[in-house]
């Protein structure tokens, strides 16, 4: 039996020559893109990349109030904030509830109460879907990146929602471009190299329920479509279950309004956010290179040393 032992992994510092994530002044070009950003894999903050948008001074949540108000629209609803994550050892995914657009504004203004915590989240292009009446205050891409990958976005999405709903640790298959309308977000990144440090554990699957009197319940999935998921909330990581957790170094990066965060695929992100904060992502799908090629390699070298 061969037994591999994964022990060490350059931190992003030593691999990128910095220990924060760098801010360019205005786009690049996107041949510079491609060359010092993108086939690297490094994130970057993106100054007056946006600035041109009429979403910067017309995105209130008055003026969304007055042209989205009766329209029907989804929103995830959870007890403590934490959209698919992990409670009570489930991978427990949020009620998809469907109200008017005001009724939301009310609940995250606070003019009315509802039990839970409110998030417009839906990942499916829902500004494209269900929010069309947007997109002429917006971009329907970006076009220094679909020129620097010869390709449109595969989704653009809507993010509108309460401080206390919490995005836990995941990584996408995707290069995103998250821009900031009005508020802050705030993102905890780990680069793909910390992957032998993350734990990830199987999970039965599950749904928040709001019962009629205002609790929660979770109603259990099917037991055989067991999900992958990582266990470690970075605010709070136990270091007693997850050891490994503390040899990574996470970096931590707040979005401002009118900013934007070049996110490579495959980097863990967790995201938290000041109330109501309203932000549109670009999902562009990503090449599967040497980058994913090493990805798959490390993930499979954790697994094989036992780190999950």
């Amino acid at each position: 039996m061969i037994r591999v032992q994964v022990t060490h992994v350059l931190p992003f510092t030593d691999l990128h020559g910095t220990d924060r994530v760098p801010y360019l002044p205005e786009p690049p070009s996107p041949l510079q893109f491609h060359r010092e950003w993108l086939c690297p894999n490094r994130p970057c903050i993106v100054r007056n990349a946006i600035s041109h948008w009429p979403a910067m001074q017309k995105w209130t949540l008055d003026y969304l109030r007055n042209l989205l108000g009766s329209k029907a629209v989804s929103v995830a609803v959870t007890p403590n904030g934490y959209a698919d994550a992990v409670y009570d050892n489930k991978f427990v995914m949020p009620e998809e509830r469907t109200m008017s657009f005001a009724d939301f504004v009310d609940i995250i203004e606070k003019k009315t109460h509802s039990p839970g915590v409110f998030y417009i989240q839906k990942q499916c292009s829902n500004l494209t879907e269900e929010f069309p009446e947007l997109m002429g205050d917006v971009e329907d891409h970006i076009p220094w990146m679909s020129e620097a990958l010869g390709k449109r976005p595969d989704a653009v999405n809507f993010w509108l929602g309460e401080s206390a709903a919490i995005t836990s640790l995941h990584k996408d298959h995707y290069e995103n471009l998250y821009c900031v309308i009005s508020g802050e977000k705030h993102f905890i990144l780990h680069p793909p190299s910390d992957r032998p440090f993350i734990p990830y554990e199987m999970y039965q699957p599950a749904t928040y329920k709001v019962n009629e009197d205002g609790t929660f319940e979770v109603i259990d999935g099917e037991p055989s479509d067991k999900v992958p998921w990582i266990p470690v909330d970075p605010l709070e990581p136990d270091l007693s279950l997850y050891p490994a957790y503390g040899e990574t170094r996470p970096l931590h990066v707040t979005v401002k309004a009118g900013e934007m965060l070049y996110l490579p695929s495959l980097w863990f992100h967790h995201v938290r956010q000041s109330h109501g904060c309203i932000a549109v992502n670009y999902w562009y799908d990503m090449e599967y290179d040497i980058k994913y090629h090493y990805f798959q390699l490390l993930d499979s070298l954790t697994k094989a040393a036992g780190n999950s």
